[in-house]
């Protein structure tokens, strides 16, 4: 049986999942109706910097720190009136990402086309992981 590519996972994942542009995102963050989800490895937050304002869930905790019935749980997920807004650096993990989300079954579920690359071209405010 041949294998999937990683680009075939993320253009069926696109299909079905809400794509925003970084302006939209950055609109709808600061209305309060959203939030951004980084997803990037922390060692692309201590290289690159992160967006102000926006939560941290690596992509490997994602589903747990969702997921309300885990030990793992993060309680800024229990907003189901907010948007969640996942990017990574380019918008491939993100995509995977928002799939599995809503594949779990949350409804408000998005991720940013361009991922953290195109929030830094648009503007977006950057800032080192060590401010908080």
């Amino acid at each position: 049986m041949p294998i999937t590519s990683v680009e075939t996972l993320v253009q069926r994942a696109n299909e079905c999942v809400k794509t925003l542009s970084p302006q939209r995102a950055l609109e709808l963050d600061s209305e309060q109706k959203a939030i951004l989800v980084d997803i990037r490895d922390i060692r692309e937050l201590n290289r690159e910097g992160r967006i102000a304002d926006a939560v941290h869930a690596p992509r490997g905790m994602l589903e747990f720190w969702f997921d309300p019935e885990c030990n793992y749980h993060r309680e800024i997920f229990d907003q189901p009136d907010k948007t969640f807004i996942l990017f990574c650096a380019a918008g491939w993990r993100s995509a995977l990402a928002a799939r599995t989300l809503l594949e779990m079954g949350f409804a408000n579920i998005a991720h940013i086309d361009g991922g953290f690359g195109a929030m830094k071209d648009v503007g977006a405010t950057i800032v080192a992981r060590e401010e908080k």
